[in-house]
């Protein structure tokens, strides 16, 4: 019964990009990774009010497609810095090539080996991201030394990863339904030793997860954690979106965790 849930969030992992989206302008480049030993191609949005010497904070965003999720939240973000809900910053799409195989780690589990051709590719996804796609945006745009990272599902699973191994990397986490159960859950069991250098002066965490029962166990269980650890430095909330389903939590949820990570939202 397990790997027949597993299978079905599998399956609707594209659907919420599937709903249309009208296309906001954007610039599109490629970039080389000698770490990929590919080119990907990077979408960016930039406020309409900024000026080309503005400095703006980053928010990256993983499944960053066009016929991804790249455009409706590219509008979101719009109509927010509009309402004066969330101050200015652009967005940086990533869009897939293989992406279970770039959003996914280690595993033991011969389940998991299952769902694609390719798995646990996060490390070199994770360097590509930090060493080449980071340095190429800075050099290409005028930024703040801010960014952010967001994404759902196995892109949750990658930023709660990067948050537990990297914490340095970014400023703000926010995951979407992260899918916690993969290498048989191996990052709820031990979340004493990935949380053992708490507190994170600076940092914030927004994670929230639907009703998919294989999800919110350990989300919560990650909850849990962190308020038993009082970890006051860390500004972390957790979001119990029970009248969600895994292909909506994404579009239902994310006004609200953008505005209260860059809002005035607690």
């Amino acid at each position: 019964m397990k790997y027949i849930v597993l299978l079905s969030i599998l399956m609707v992992l594209t659907l919420s990009f599937s709903q249309q989206d009208s296309i906001p302008e954007h610039e599109t480049f490629q970039i080389h990774s000698s770490i990929l030993k590919e080119d990907r191609t990077i979408n960016v949005w930039l406020p309409k009010a900024h000026s080309n010497t503005q400095k703006l904070p980053v928010l990256y965003m993983l499944d960053g497609g066009i016929k991804e999720d790249f455009p409706h939240l590219a509008n979101t973000l719009s109509k927010l810095m509009e309402k004066k809900s969330i101050p200015p910053m652009m967005l940086v799409g990533i869009e897939n090539i293989k992406r279970r195989k770039d959003l996914t780690g280690y595993t033991t589990s011969k389940y998991d080996k299952t769902i694609a051709d390719e798995v646990g590719g996060a490390e070199n996804f994770r360097k590509f991201i930090v060493t080449e796609l980071i340095p190429a945006i800075q050099k290409k745009y005028a930024t703040t030394n801010s960014s952010s990272i967001i994404g759902e599902s196995l892109a949750g699973l990658f930023i709660l990863e990067t948050f537990f191994l990297q914490p340095e990397v970014f400023d703000h986490y926010i995951a979407f339904d992260p899918s916690l159960w993969w290498n048989n859950y191996h990052y709820p069991k031990n979340l004493d030793t990935y949380l053992k250098d708490l507190p994170y002066p600076g940092k914030s965490l927004w994670f929230g997860a639907s009703n998919t029962k294989s999800i919110t166990q350990p989300n919560r269980k990650l909850a849990k954690t962190l308020k038993k650890k009082n970890c006051a430095n860390l500004r972390w909330y957790y979001s119990d979106e029970v009248q969600e389903k895994h292909n909506t939590i994404f579009r239902a949820a994310k006004e609200r965790a953008l505005k209260w990570t860059f809002g005035n939202e607690q």
